[in-house]
């Protein structure tokens, strides 16, 4: 009938879906989804982070020490050090104390642990043949070797370098189920120096893809609702809304356009990768987390200043 009222007939589900999936005219069109997506990447990278909770510990001193007794017969490791906990910065578990350090440009050294050991001084025999008996051993106990890596370089016998030496320092990597050892081979002969150095750590458990997958999804429907229904809500408020949620897509879009394409180089570049970066490294997080701190607070703030806004008449 005519002037009757349609919006209120129209069923509750696309009611919803009217007011939350549709973002207004404008600048809007470009940021919103941008804001969605990387929300979903946001949220897909801390799902991933719980999923790690499901792996195992790092490998005690029992474990590594057998590996190590197999890989590398005859060579004095010393003592073998264990982490405090499955993610680290600068070797310390995450606390109160070290979120400074994230935040003001540190982030970076958060990092999955490992369980580590080293042998000093000259090596008793060429550094080509420990590598040659470490393959060896470790493809006859099952694991997955992958081709060494080889870097020259120079060795300084004194502090003035006046007999500059040629060394060669070896990348060794190895698999087997959801162990990563990474071990590094070198041909120096100063005794305070290691010339075998050797990690083990686990690979990311089973559920962190599929969890990484849906918190993406889920996340980047919730960006969709969220920062549409905020687009509209401040249409009539002028640009302050926009700039301020415009500004938050910009600093967490851009750690992100720097990291990933650094980390995709270094998988391309035939370096052996047993096991894939985190993904919130993929996000350049938590390296450039103070840019999404800045971020998250102008996007609060924005959503703020559209949930104040009068609703259209």
């Amino acid at each position: 009938m005519p002037g009757t009222d349609t919006s209120a007939a129209r069923p509750f589900g696309r009611r919803l879906l009217h007011r939350l999936g549709r973002p207004s005219t404008g600048a809007a069109v470009v940021w919103v989804p941008l804001a969605a997506v990387v929300c979903g990447l946001f949220t897909g990278a801390l799902a991933s982070r719980v999923a790690w909770e499901t792996s195992r510990p790092q490998p005690d001193r029992a474990e590594a020490s057998a590996i190590l007794t197999m890989a590398f017969p005859g060579h004095d490791l010393g003592e073998i050090d264990t982490p405090p906990a499955l993610f680290v910065v600068y070797g310390h578990a995450l606390r109160p104390g070290t979120v400074k350090t994230l935040v003001l440009g540190d982030g970076g050294e958060y990092q999955e642990s490992a369980t580590s050991a080293a042998a000093f001084g000259a090596p008793p025999v060429p550094a080509e043949q420990i590598v040659a008996v470490a393959r060896d051993r470790l493809t006859g106990a099952g694991w997955t070797v992958y081709d060494p890596q080889v870097a020259e370089g120079i060795s300084c016998a004194d502090k003035m370098c006046a007999t500059p030496l040629a060394i060669t320092d070896t990348t060794l990597v190895a698999r087997r189920g959801d162990t990563i050892l990474n071990a590094s081979i070198s041909s120096q002969t100063a005794a305070d120096a290691s010339y075998l150095a050797v990690e083990l750590h686990r690979a990311p458990p089973p559920l962190v893809v599929p969890a990484g997958v849906l918190g993406t999804l889920l996340g980047a429907v919730a960006g969709w609702g969220v920062f549409g229904w905020a687009s509209r809500r401040s249409a009539q408020r002028g640009s302050a809304v926009s700039v301020l949620l415009g500004v938050a897509v910009v600093l967490w879009w851009l750690p992100m356009l720097l990291a990933a394409p650094s980390l995709l180089r270094r998988h391309h570049r035939g370096e052996p990768h047993p096991a894939w970066h985190p993904f919130w490294e993929w996000l350049g997080q938590p390296a450039a987390s103070l840019l999404f701190l800045v971020g998250a607070v102008c996007a609060l703030l924005g959503l703020g200043m559209a949930a104040g806004a009068r609703r259209e008449s």
